[in-house]
Order: structure tokens, then C-alpha cells, then sequence
């Protein structure tokens, strides 16, 4: 999140006519989103999934719950965050260029990648998490007829066992 945007700028040193304290704002805050939504989720991939987002050591158990209950990739999505507001924050054409490509390769890799894989992985109870949570819009309101409480009951506490 910080050498290869870092690069890119140097790369293609080009700045956007953005004005300072729009930069400084609007950068500021999305880093901090961002921030927000990647730490938390790193913790509870380590606590509850049993791994890190790594592919060598990928959680053994499907989570669903905190953060992952409002949407599937907020790891993702806080990473990305971060790249854009580095991109608005330094007005670098170049990063800009970067923030872009990689929100692009994300999509791809996530869609034809990951899913598949946590699908072959997690079965049933991966394809009904991916019905009910978005990709990476949150879902903000909670769908009618079924509170968190009864939806973490249903998962086991928002940990789903793989299947065998």
C-alpha cells in the first residue's frame, strides 16, 4: 500500500490539478476508512478463521461475521481505500494510474480466483454467504426476517466449518 504506489509515482511523476485542502481532506479521510476497515478485519481473520488473508496460511474456517457480515471483501476494499487516497492525497497522475489497475486486477482476481476457490472449499455455506452479502458495496440494512443474532446462530457464531 505504500512502496508500489510510491513507485508509480516515480514512475510517472505527473500532477493533478486537485486543490491542497481538498487533497488533504478528502485523502485524509479515505485513508482513515480504509485503515478502519482493513486492521479490524486482519484480526478477525486471525481469530476467527484460524489464518491471514495470505494464500500459504488462508483461514480454515469461512467467516461471516463483523465486518464480512456487511460485505465480502472489506480487506479489499480497505487496502484499495488506502491506494485512492494516496492517489487524491499526493495529486499524482501516476498513482492514480496504479490505484486504478489495481482496483481492476482485485475485481478480477476476487471474482475468478477466490470465489471459485472458497467455493470448492466451503461449499453450501459459502454460496449461501455469498448470496446474502455483497461483494463490496456494504449492505448497510439488514435484510427483513432475520436478525444478526439469528444469522451468527445459524453460522456458528460467524464461523463456518469447511465442508468435507
Amino acid at each position: 500500500m505504500v512502496l508500489l504506489p510510491w513507485g508509480a509515482h516515480q514512475l510517472l511523476p505527473v500532477s493533478l490539478p486537485l486543490p491542497l485542502g481538498a487533497r488533504r481532506w478528502l485523502g485524509g479521510a479515505l485513508s482513515i476508512a480504509g485503515l478502519a476497515l482493513w486492521i479490524p478485519c486482519l484480526d478477525t481473520f486471525s481469530r476467527r478463521g484460524g489464518g491471514t488473508p495470505l494464500p500459504l496460511d488462508a483461514p480454515r474456517q469461512l467467516v461471516t461475521s463483523g465486518l464480512f457480515g456487511v460485505m465480502r471483501n472489506p480487506i479489499m476494499a480497505g487496502e484499495l481505500m488506502v491506494i485512492w487516497a494516496e492517489a487524491i492525497y499526493f495529486a499524482s497522475l501516476g498513482i492514480v494510474l496504479y490505484a486504478s489497475a489495481m482496483s481492476v486486477a482485485s475485481h478480477l482476481l476476487i471474482v475468478y480466483v477466490e470465489e471459485p476457490e472458497l467455493l470448492e472449499r466451503f461449499g453450501e455455506s459459502y454460496e449461501a454467504y455469498r448470496r446474502s452479502v455483497p461483494r463490496w458495496l456494504p449492505r448497510l440494512v439488514r435484510r427483513r426476517g432475520r436478525s444478526s443474532r439469528n444469522r451468527d446462530r445459524k453460522s456458528g457464531g460467524g464461523v463456518t466449518r469447511p465442508s468435507a
